[in-house]
């Protein structure tokens, strides 16, 4: 069976075509971005080559034929016909307390991810919109959705509970849920196969690290504290998203005539890296700004290694201790230059890292500490679409 992975965002649609009886081989993926806006990009990779050019995304839908077009164009397609896709494996951001597992789409969980489109507002509208332009392009395929808050369903209330009147959770569902958990549950089964233990006999911390960034605390198969809260703004600093900050400050800001839609464009887009250093996210260039002397980018690049090294420790002591510390996400797996300052110095909690490992390694999954550390420190490459088509598979097959 191939299936049709699709990680439909506000303005963007990221797609694979996974043959799950070939070892879930990727045929084809892609990447359209820029949708609603005068002029898309579509980029579209297959057997190693590449197709790239610019035309008009007026919205998902033309968006989600530009993808079906060239899945089947005689030059740069790799199926013959639509009819060998047998089905479709959608990422949603939010399941609130609804959904703790994947699903098979049907108009009534249709309506209850609408329900909670005011928890993910950024997200949830993009999701729904893959879905129904699926429905509208390949109507009699069938589709499933793979929720980014699932894994985090196990956490207890006292992780999940924020400190406020009880009713704001009774009433508005005012909790934390955490994101990012399909990555997070599979680089964890993946770190503890590369020490060649089962994930669920050990205390994993996963660091999720990319311009989106979450930490989770993983006891013994269950996901027991996670970074990210209701929304995806709490916890670390990100590429554009501010993570903690006192509640305090955004009374001031309204007091000082900031409406909602100010503070959400703020805390969103203009926020984290790129807030603190002026005109960077991308932590090559937050680096690189650093080496030039540039005093703000020093200040977001020491910002948040201080931040990831924090969380590892109160992480530790939430669960009694760690056995297995992963690094993962596009900052995780590649930008060794931030790891090192994250790891360093930290024998007291049982960290001792081979630097030798760690520097200059990018995009492989490797041991960084040395043998006697009493935690395993590891970079693990995620790989979420993957497990997007394995529970669709699943789910279709049953």
């Amino acid at each position: 069976m191939k299936i049709l992975v699709l990680n439909c965002g506000s303005s963007s649609i990221k797609y694979q075509l996974v043959d799950m009886a070939n070892n879930a081989q990727v045929m084809a993926k892609g990447l359209l971005e820029r949708i609603g806006l005068d002029m898309g990009e579509f980029t579209h990779k297959w057997n190693g080559q590449k197709h790239y050019e610019q035309l008009p995304i007026p919205d998902h839908v033309a968006g989600i034929k530009i993808v079906l077009k060239a899945l089947t164009d005689k030059e740069i397609g790799v199926i013959s016909d639509l009819k060998e896709i047998g089905a479709v494996g959608n990422r949603v951001a939010h399941g609130g307390e609804i959904f703790k597992e994947s699903c098979l789409v049907n108009d009534k969980v249709i309506e209850q991810i609408k329900s909670l489109e005011h928890l993910a507002p950024l997200h949830t509208p993009g999701n729904l919109a893959g879905i129904y332009a699926m429905r509208e392009v390949l109507p009699g395929v069938p589709q499933s959705v793979v929720f980014d808050t699932a894994f985090h369903s196990t956490l207890p209330p006292k992780s999940f509970l924020y400190g406020l009147p009880y009713e704001m959770y009774e009433k508005y569902g005012i909790r934390r849920y955490g994101f990012h958990g399909t990555s997070h549950k599979f680089v964890a089964e993946k770190a503890a196969k590369m020490v060649g233990k089962d994930w669920h006999d050990l205390k994993i911390i996963s660091c999720h690290l990319g311009s989106g960034a979450s930490i989770a605390a993983i006891d013994h198969g269950k996901s027991f504290d996670t970074t990210m809260g209701m929304t995806a703004l709490e916890g670390l600093i990100m590429g554009s998203r501010c993570g903690d900050v006192d509640p305090g400050v955004l009374l001031y800001l309204m007091d000082q005539g900031f409406t909602s839609k100010d503070l959400t464009k703020m805390l969103y887009k203009q926020s984290g890296l790129l807030g603190i250093s002026g005109d960077k996210q991308d932590m090559r260039d937050i680096r690189a700004g650093r080496d030039a002397g540039d005093e703000r980018a020093t200040y977001a690049f020491d910002m948040f290694a201080q931040k990831v090294k924090k969380y590892i420790g109160g992480y530790m002591a939430e669960m009694g201790g760690c056995d297995i510390l992963l690094f993962t996400g596009g900052i995780g797996e590649n930008a060794w230059f931030m790891r090192r300052p994250i790891l360093e110095n930290m024998e007291c909690l049982g960290i001792k890292i081979d630097f030798s490992k760690n520097d200059n390694v990018m995009g492989e999954d490797v041991i960084l500490s040395t043998p006697d550390s009493k935690v395993t420190t590891v970079v693990v490459t995620t790989d979420e679409e993957y497990v997007i088509a394995s529970d669709t598979y699943k789910l279709v097959t049953k």
